[in-house]
């Protein structure tokens, strides 16, 4: 062959027949013809190797040519680096091996805002407020310090030890701490809390190995206290294991209820999944919370819950993402999440929206904003054709996501310029973390959120001394849009202060106090949740 008519673009395209190649070997049960296939392949293959005018780095551009090829399937089968997986995976084991803190990068430098209950770094003495500034004797500040390398710095192998250099407000002279990392462990339950008489409040941030017992660890907890009824806020919830989602489903389901199945090729990786019976809350009111960005295994559960009539759903039509991975390891410890199958309520709906243009499937949520879907539901376009009916009657609609029984706005209330332009420079994090520093003593003796609002100055002195500080970080002050925002702003920076002093549960407990969404969720908790009284908003003819 002449070597000069050999196209440059030859080793990617080998590149990528020989991923196909690799791939099939996998399944044992291959046609004649995928057969045939792969030998073509390689031959292919064989030939670069041996008359291809350059040599070819085949490893780096397979590990460049596979994400595309995976992409072409659909939006979430992807393919997972080898240095990466660790950290993909950890999220969701519930997880990971490190010094126990939460941080932030305050002027170039690491500063300490939350040290872990139990965890490695309280053992030796370190502080909320802490700036870390060496780490094993070498400095650790400047332009080049971002959260990525913190991370990898600080994560450890079990049992490893890092030194850490401390300036600490209360010290003249720096100190230093031998940590030894130990196993953090990584939580699904960002808040759980009273919301008012009989109402608990539970706010997941993921589906983990470990989030079902959470879950339960915090209902059970809030009956203590009373509750009766719960709101399960699924809001921004990207999602993780459907097991997961199917025993929390299964605590408030009779014996034999649907709560999700899975469906994939020629009957393949083919699943239903009913209820047990052994739920220990099948008599409580609930009401569950989606957005836009609620995903997965999100729409699992609030998918279960409207089909079976068990809870009301209130918010915005969900994200749509109802694709099953599954993750193969490869040889050289990298992985593939493959889609096999998808989800689909009790009621058949399919969760997966549309991703035949994969274009308008990645703007999907900007088009909704758009659209007007997040401000009215009017604006919100269901498919007439595909309509479903759950458990007691009422019409539910497929075409991907789950639409609420009652539908609440996107809140715009006290956003104006002045908010975007504060908001999108970081000066709220900022503010409220150097308000709390140079309060920490006065903070740390507040035991509940109560007193701490009433140790905070009035809501005009936070806004005065708020606005004084953007104004000195290059934003003027505005007071006709100050004035507009305040209410927002105030409670904005109350609640960043609480996370500080409280933890995460503490910024919940102050920002929901004004979210519309929630009190929604009470009011109809509080009305008795006759679902058959909320309707799905009618769709396009």
């Amino acid at each position: 062959m002449n070597k000069r008519t050999i196209s440059p673009w030859v080793p990617i395209i080998v590149a990528v027949t020989f991923v196909v190649g690799v791939a099939a070997g996998i399944y044992m049960n291959r046609s004649t013809g995928r057969r045939q296939g792969e030998q073509k392949l390689g031959y292919i293959l064989n030939m670069i190797d041996a008359d291809y005018v350059d040599e070819v780095d085949l490893d780096s551009i397979v590990e460049k040519t596979i994400p595309s090829l995976l992409s072409n399937l659909d939006p979430h089968s992807v393919y997972i680096p080898a240095e990466s997986l660790k950290a993909v995976n950890e999220d969701l084991d519930g997880s990971f091996s490190g010094v126990g803190i939460s941080f932030t990068i305050q002027n170039d430098t690491v500063t300490v805002i939350e040290v872990i209950s139990g965890g490695p770094a309280e053992k030796v003495g370190i502080m909320a407020g802490d700036r870390i500034v060496s780490i094993d004797g070498d400095p650790f500040t400047g332009e080049t310090i971002d959260n990525d390398k913190v991370m990898k710095t600080l994560k450890g192998e079990k049992g490893s030890k890092v030194t850490l250099g401390i300036k600490r407000n209360s010290s003249t002279k720096d100190l230093s701490y031998e940590v030894t990392r130990g196993d953090i462990p990584v939580t699904s339950i960002d808040a759980a809390y009273m919301l008012s008489d009989g109402v608990g409040y539970v706010k997941i941030n993921k589906f983990g190995r470990s989030t079902y017992n959470e879950f339960y660890q915090a209902l059970n907890q809030l009956k203590r206290d009373g509750a009766t009824d719960y709101v399960i806020d699924l809001r921004g919830n990207g999602g993780g294991f459907m097991e997961m989602a199917v025993l929390m489903v299964n605590e408030f389901l009779p014996r034999g209820s649907m709560i999700v199945y899975t469906r994939g090729r020629d009957g393949r990786n083919s699943q239903a999944n009913l209820a047990d019976g052994s739920g220990s809350f099948q008599d409580a009111g609930v009401t569950v919370l989606i957005d836009e960005f609620s995903a997965s295994a999100s729409e699992i559960f609030a998918g279960a819950m409207q089909d079976n009539d068990r809870g009301v759903v209130i918010g915005r039509r969900s994200f749509g993402k109802g694709l099953v991975q599954t993750q193969s390891m490869l040889p050289d410890s990298s992985a593939i999440r493959l889609t096999i199958s998808r989800y689909y309520t009790p009621s058949g709906r399919c969760i997966q929206k549309d991703y035949s243009n994969i274009d308008d499937y990645n703007r999907d949520i900007l088009n909704r904003y758009d659209h007007g879907e997040a401000f009215n539901v009017d604006s919100v376009k269901l498919d007439k054709t595909l309509t479903y009916t759950t458990k007691g009657g009422r019409t539910v609609y497929g075409g991907g996501g789950i639409m609420p029984d009652i539908f609440v706005p996107n809140d715009t209330m006290g956003i104006t310029t002045y908010y975007l332009k504060v908001r999108n420079a970081g000066l709220f994090q900022k503010w409220a973390f150097e308000y709390a520093d140079k309060h920490r003593e006065q903070l740390a003796a507040c035991k509940d959120i109560e007193q701490l609002l009433a140790t905070l100055p009035s809501d005009y002195a936070l806004l005065d001394d708020f606005s004084s500080y953007a104004a000195r970080n290059g934003i003027p002050k505005q007071w006709y849009y100050i004035k507009q925002s305040g209410a927002l702003i105030v409670d904005t920076l109350k609640a960043l202060i609480a996370r500080d002093a409280l933890g995460i549960p503490g910024y919940y407990m102050i920002i929901n106090r004004g979210d519309n969404t929630v009190e929604k969720a009470v009011e109809t908790l509080q009305g008795g949740c006759k679902l058959l009284d909320f309707e799905t908003p009618p769709a396009e003819e």
